[in-house]
């Protein structure tokens, strides 16, 4: 019994709702603000920038845990490691917290291949940074990341259950950005704002009123 427990608790571990407490901590729900979406890029959007990596970095944590500790305890490894990351994933993207409403799974999944594939998150990870500064759209980047980490793993000569459940978490991410990819497209999508990230919505909101009023 003792893999199901370790299952369950890594969907617990996923849900945990990082975005949606930080956001309360601003004076936010971030269910209702922005995109909705309860991750990382919808933080910045509301918060500002170091908010935003806070968030980042525990979801992150989120799927690597799981699939690095786990199969420690339990003395399995294989697929029971992936069935881990998948019940991670699937908590930060149907968080039972939060009445099933989270975000993407791009950092969560992003943190389970760091435990299974490093080097492949790490080159994907650059590739994440050098298009959101050409490009200040950080949808465009994780679908470029997360297209990119299967190449990685199966070049690194990664077990073939771990290439497949790659190609599996490129698949769900680009499905689940798929209103992005839309926006992308029409050149509607949400850019990051270098200027003005670093602050909360309120306050942006009261800077701009003071200039307005300069």
């Amino acid at each position: 019994m003792t893999a199901p427990l370790l299952t369950l608790a890594a969907y617990l571990i996923g849900a945990f709702p990082t975005s949606y407490l930080v956001g309360r901590a601003y004076g936010y729900d971030l269910r209702r603000e922005g995109s909705g979406n309860l991750g990382s890029t919808n933080a910045y959007r509301v918060l500002g920038f170091f908010p935003a990596v806070g968030v980042l970095i525990v979801d992150l944590l989120k799927g690597f845990v799981p699939v690095w500790l786990f199969p420690m305890w339990d003395g399995r490894t294989g697929a029971w490691a992936l069935a881990y990351g998948l019940a991670a994933i699937s908590g930060h993207v149907w968080p039972v917290y939060t009445r099933f409403r989270g975000g993407k799974g791009v950092a969560t999944a992003a943190g389970t291949m760091a435990a299974l594939v490093p080097v492949a998150v790490i080159v994907a990870f650059f590739v994440w940074i050098v298009t959101v500064v050409l490009t200040r759209t950080a949808s465009m980047a994780s679908l470029l990341s997360a297209a990119l980490v299967p190449i990685m793993a199966r070049g690194s000569a990664a077990p073939r259950s771990v290439v497949f459940y790659a190609l599996l978490l490129a698949i769900t991410v680009w499905w689940t950005h798929r209103s992005n990819l839309a926006r992308i497209v029409k050149r509607e999508e949400f850019q990051v704002d270098w200027r003005r990230g670093r602050l909360p919505r309120r306050e942006r909101t009261a800077q701009e009123s003071r200039e307005d009023e300069a």
